[in-house]
């Protein structure tokens, strides 16, 4: 399957100055400093308290650090980046590229066939990594940027182009008959079969990113930003030998139930007389043919196989807790 798929949801922003990256790990958890050239990383943006005020796509574009939001979150973000430029002693400035520029995302294991007939005469994309990026002509069109990423578990691409050619673009890689038009609906069935997070359901401010289970974006046991911190936040996250703090809560995946339970749910425990979580995100997977969602739960019953009991339509039932991603993933591996 091939998929096709539009982003007003998404917002991107440049960010320039000698001190950019500095900025960045001041705002974001991630190791920036580290990116090569065209490399990029999923990262969390965290408030005072450790929370999660958005998750972001960040790329070293050479001359300047791109960065994807959420459009929902946009507004939010920028005022939050705005007030910490203020008490920044630094050159950083951010440059919002507003509705000026579009994204298509382009998504499944076709993807790179269809795409490659838009780009220039020589692009090798067997040489492009998942999680990179550079800018390039689409189609003929200049001032496009492709990005071998997106948030389905599958290989694909994000291409970011300016608004006024958006459906020229898209009307040209929909002549391929392997590619067909999607909406967020199918993304979202998509990304909960990866195990993949939406902020704003399974994700808020008072998230930290080890709730989630996202720890790794930290990088692993004894790294820089593990160790350094220096992060909005991280003295709730990180313990100053650089170990994860405990937390009350951890998010998992859960499977087993008759019915799909979506979100809000409350999970039981195997008795179903304690309330011990609730559940952010459920569908009926189209891959497993089965529902499937994910959710928090009292760490002390996050762990995988414990039984439990959801509540669905005043009903409980069955469940279990289970490993994520639910369907594996297939995300592009460039030849060493």
């Amino acid at each position: 399957f091939f998929l096709y798929q539009p982003y007003k949801n998404l917002t991107q922003i440049r960010w320039h100055g000698a001190d950019r990256v500095a900025f960045l790990e001041k705002v974001v958890v991630g190791d920036i400093g580290s990116l090569s050239s065209g490399s990029g990383c999923l990262s969390l943006i965290t408030n005072e308290n450790g929370g999660i005020i958005d998750d972001t796509v960040i790329t070293n574009a050479g001359d300047h650090i791109y960065m994807v939001v959420n459009g929902a979150c946009k507004y939010g973000d920028m005022d939050h980046f705005k007030e910490q430029i203020d008490l920044f002693d630094g050159e950083v400035s951010m440059e919002y590229l507003g509705d000026e520029m579009q994204l298509l995302a382009i998504q499944g294991p076709g993807a790179a066939e269809a795409v490659k007939k838009i780009l220039p005469n020589g692009f090798d994309l067997t040489k492009m990594a998942f999680m990179t990026g550079t800018d390039t002509a689409i189609d003929g069109i200049e001032g496009c940027r492709i990005t071998r990423c997106g948030y389905t578990g599958e290989d694909g691409f994000e291409i970011a182009m300016p608004s006024a050619n958006a459906v020229s673009i898209a009307s040209k890689l929909l002549e391929d008959p392997s590619v067909l038009p999607t909406g967020l609906g199918a993304r979202d069935s998509l990304r909960l079969e990866a195990g993949l997070c939406l902020y704003g359901s399974d994700l808020d401010e008072t998230t930290t990113p080890t709730m989630g289970t996202l720890g790794w974006t930290l990088g692993p046991p004894k790294s820089r930003r593990r160790m350094e911190g220096g992060f909005l936040g991280a003295e709730h996250i990180l313990t100053p030998e650089g170990k994860f703090k405990k937390v009350p809560k951890k998010r998992v995946g859960i499977k087993g139930m008759k019915a799909p339970a979506r979100g809000h749910t409350e999970i039981y425990d195997a008795n179903g007389e304690t309330k011990i979580g609730e559940v952010t995100s459920g569908t009926f997977s189209p891959c497993l043919k089965q529902p499937i969602a994910m959710g928090y739960v009292g760490t002390a019953s996050s762990k995988v196989g414990t039984e439990v009991m959801l509540k669905i339509r005043n009903k409980m039932q069955k469940a279990e807790i289970v490993k994520m991603p639910f369907v594996e993933s297939r995300y592009y591996r460039a030849p060493e």
